[in-house]
């Protein structure tokens, strides 16, 4: 197929907010896929955490891109973008400078996301509309339950075919109470393992909450206050059926699913030599249980008979795994498209 090509960096704006635009990057397959293994209808799309941009997924997509070109496969089209108040894109145009620091919430982000995938899947030269056109979403932390919100929210209007969850935001936690409160009445001290101290825990529960918990604010202005409320369990509501190919929206079949997780030891690691200062007792003893438990019931968003399906880990990685992996998962993605070709 040749020399592997890159992304291009584009600028899209929204028809609904015609005053700000999204920095944007896009791959556009050069020719058409047989019809024997097309991919020709698909387009991945990459979702943001709060602290990476779309440049994060450059490394994952080159070594994506490469795996295509060494097996003599045709990649399908591919779309990374930033927020508003993210990246290259500009501030939301909607918020109020009242509301600052809270401005937009997850409705209004999956609102501008539907906006920007009907807008560029007819525009895409191996696209046709966003509802003929089958959606892979690749996600890291809030953007998981980002996906989860705007699947339930366009179930009707899209074909979600595959979702790939890297270390998924626990959307319904404020992720303090997840460490024991020394200071309750009800706190037993005794309940602690040796060698975590009534210090250590008001430490992580303080520094959780100066850094995660949903109150605090973030550059991109995004309101996270009542994220717990609109998806309060990790497996439910289960994520839509989605369209069999070629065929009508009367046969569904349940969309593939693949939920990767950090690896403890390298999370706890960081956790303690990096800004939280967390000791790695702290959190291999409440958050990463309390993590791991919450990636089980990710994978029960989609239920099959008989599942053998398991949370991945990546080994070596902290929270950010396309940043700490991106070979890992440019392979997880390929393993996705390559089962989306394969019969079912």
């Amino acid at each position: 197929m040749g020399p592997t090509k890159s992304m291009q960096d584009i600028t899209i704006t929204l028809a609904t907010k015609p005053k700000a635009s999204l920095g944007a990057s896009v791959f556009y397959p050069t020719s058409s896929p047989n019809i024997e293994n097309s991919l020709s209808d698909v387009l991945v799309v990459f979702l943001n955490g709060l602290v990476l941009s779309r440049r994060a997924w450059s490394p994952a997509i080159h070594h994506l891109l490469s795996n295509f070109s060494d097996n003599d496969q045709h990649p399908p089209t591919i779309l990374t973008y930033d927020r508003y108040g993210q990246g290259d894109s500009d501030p939301d145009p909607s918020d109020e400078p009242s509301s600052i620091p809270y401005g937009h919430d997850a409705n209004e982000i999956v609102s501008d996301l539907h906006q920007l995938l009907t807008q560029f899947t007819i525009s895409s030269p191996h696209l046709v509309n966003l509802e003929s056109t089958r959606l892979v979403f690749v996600c890291n932390s809030i953007g998981c339950p980002l996906a989860r919100i705007y699947a339930r929210t366009y179930a009707d209007q899209t074909q979600i075919a595959a979702y790939l969850f890297l270390d998924s935001m626990m959307a319904n936690t404020d992720f303090v109470s997840i460490f024991p409160d020394p200071d309750d009445p009800g706190f037993d001290p005794g309940s602690l393992p040796s060698g975590i101290s009534l210090q250590e825990l008001r430490y992580a529960r303080s520094q959780f909450c100066k850094f995660f918990h949903p109150t605090v604010p973030n550059a991109e202005h995004f309101d996270r206050r009542k994220l717990a409320e609109m998806l309060p369990f990790p497996d439910a509501p289960l994520l839509p059926l989605t369209a069999v190919p070629g065929g009508d929206r009367s046969g569904k079949k349940a969309p593939l699913l693949a939920v990767v997780g950090h690896d403890w030891n390298e999370f706890a690691e960081q956790c303690e030599k990096g800004t939280m200062a967390v000791t790695k007792q702290v959190i291999n003893t409440f958050m990463n249980p309390a993590w791991a438990s919450y990636n089980d019931g990710l994978l029960r968003l989609v239920r099959l008979p008989g599942d053998p399906r398991a949370v991945k880990i990546a080994v070596g990685c902290g929270h950010f795994i396309q940043k700490d992996d991106p070979e890992f998962v440019a392979r997880e993605i390929k393993h996705l498209l390559d089962n989306l070709q394969a019969p079912r």
